[in-house]
């Protein structure tokens, strides 16, 4: 294969490409809604409906998915353990180029694709259209990283003796995805699932089963077969009892706190027959800061900010939630930050001069709307964008100060457009903050001062530090991605290592010394 190179995001400031989102979008009105069924290998039910809608038109119905149940979960794992013993067996290069295929197969359509994203999960087209080259990247990176993997490292070798460590692949795994990127976050783990050999079982969120379905569509079409994919559509009670199941090797997850952390003590428990324990791959999220120095140029940080906390509404893991900004520029830091909110555009995702598209869904337009509340209520407003759309699950993007240290704004996950601003003393202050905080998956640092990068690096405890720049748009291959701490567990996605998080080590040690003829 060439070397790995990321998949180029269109540049939609040209006409041509403009008409092509249009034409897309134009497209796909007609076929809506999306019938989407529950997958066990090559079979497919109808049956129970779950709905996902628009949530800039929440009338709109985006996808009818069949609701599955438990008895699906059985039969989903059994064919898989099937499934598993024929694509374990197949070199590592065949698994790969199936997922190379996948990846041209979404290459092909990745405008329409994008637009089923802008359409389910409202995501503006620049970020929708970077979902489906991330799911791209993913599958061309991983395929790659399979073959060197199946190598396996060189070992110490002495005379009469013969050392050999290679990777197996572990069984069946669960995958149960988000729907923030609801096309690239479940094909990352999934490919990485499938190209080391193993059997996968997915499980989408119950907001985007239309974007999963199309990730296995991509699969299949590339040669996985259907036996070691399967799609199994629901809330989340599948997802429980997929982490239940005594046959479940790995599991991998992306979502929220309280939800890893169920699924980490189901996940503990051994069923009887059960011979293994499970492997708990997961990302949960974080409360992401951004460190401002008193010499940092804010011509730079003020855009970096207010991109990194309002884009997409703030709904990534990785957006900025809290500035620390050093006294001696806080005041001029927080009137410009609060200068750039105030022009922010709030709209439907399809159009491409939103710059804040609705939240997800009713819940979670309540839940910002909280914390904005107690926000006014502890501390002060500096910037709020209204009125905003009445129609669909539109939140006011804000930014907040002078709250208390122990505010639930300062210190608690929203997942939405709301940022504060918090004032330190320094850099150092602002490290104890952020070394005081649960998670630790994100930050930034705005700072001249090469010594002042090196003391954050030695520092912080997050997973991905970015200096002197956004803190959203990690790149597969440049930016392996993952969060330390109650931000989850495991390796970076996107990385050198998280295939070896789906396989399972052999060491084989002969005697080479002849011990006679065999007769």
């Amino acid at each position: 294969m060439s070397p790995f190179a990321n998949e180029p995001v269109l540049e939609l400031r040209r006409a041509p490409v403009r008409a092509q989102l249009q034409d897309a979008m134009d497209a796909l009105s007609p076929k809506l809604p999306l019938r989407v069924p529950v997958m066990i290998a090559s079979a497919e039910r109808t049956g129970a409906e779950l709905l996902s809608t628009d949530p800039g038109e929440p009338e709109r119905v985006v996808a009818v998915a069949t609701r599955a149940n438990e008895d699906d979960v059985a039969a989903a794992v059994q064919e898989a353990e099937r499934g598993f013993r024929a694509w374990r067996a197949l070199p590592a290069a065949e698994r790969a180029m199936a997922l190379v295929r996948a990846a041209a197969w979404l290459r092909e359509r990745r405008v329409e694709v994008a637009a089923l994203e802008v359409r389910e999960c409202a995501k503006p087209w620049s970020e929708a259209d970077g979902d489906v080259c991330e799911a791209i990247d993913f599958l061309e990176y991983y395929a790659r990283g399979a073959i060197e993997l199946e190598a396996g490292p060189d070992l110490l070798q002495v005379p009469g003796e013969r050392n050999d460590m290679h990777y197996a692949p572990r069984g069946v795994a669960a995958v149960i995805s988000p729907w923030n990127f609801p096309l690239a976050i479940p094909c990352g783990m999934t490919s990485a699932a499938l190209v080391t050999g193993n059997a996968v079982v997915l499980k989408p969120a119950e907001q985007s089963p239309g974007c999963a379905h199309v990730l296995v569509q991509a699969l299949r079409a590339g040669g996985v077969p259907a036996s070691a994919i399967s799609l199994l559509p629901g809330e989340g009670d599948v997802g429980a009892a997929l982490v239940a199941h005594p046959s479940v090797q790995t599991i991998a997850f992306t979502g929220s706190l309280p939800v890893g952390l169920e699924i980490a003590r189901a996940a503990g428990t051994v069923a009887r027959g059960q011979n293994h324990i499970k492997r708990v791959v997961s990302e949960l999220g974080g409360k992401n800061c951004v460190i401002v120095d008193s010499d940092a140029d804010l011509d730079e940080a003020v855009p970096a900010i207010v991109s990194s906390a309002f884009v997409y509404a703030g709904q990534k893991c990785s957006a900025a939630a809290r500035v620390l900004a050093h006294e001696a520029i806080a005041d001029q830091l927080i009137e410009r930050v609060a200068g750039a909110a105030r022009v922010l555009v709030v709209g439907q995702a399809d159009e491409l001069g939103t710059d804040v598209p609705p939240v997800i869904e009713r819940s979670a337009q309540e839940r910002v709307a909280r914390y904005a509340a107690l926000a006014h209520e502890q501390g002060r407003v500096v910037a709020r964008v209204e009125p905003v759309p009445e129609h669909g699950w539109f939140c006011p993007p804000t930014v907040a100060v002078e709250l208390p240290r122990d505010s639930p704004v300062l210190n608690e996950e929203i997942f939405g457009p709301l940022l504060a601003i918090d004032r330190v003393k320094d850099v150092e202050d602002a490290c104890e903050v952020v070394d005081g905080l649960p998670y630790a998956l994100t930050g930034g640092l705005f700072a001249r001062d090469p010594a002042t990068v090196r003391y954050v690096r030695q520092r912080t405890p997050v997973g991905n530090l970015y200096v002197n720049r956004g803190i959203t748009g990690a790149m597969v291959g440049r930016q392996p991605f993952g969060g330390n701490r109650l931000s989850g567990t495991g390796s970076k996605a996107g990385g050198p290592d998280y295939l070896r998080q789906f396989v399972e080590p052999h060491v084989v040690t002969e005697n080479t010394m002849r011990h006679g003829l065999v007769v």
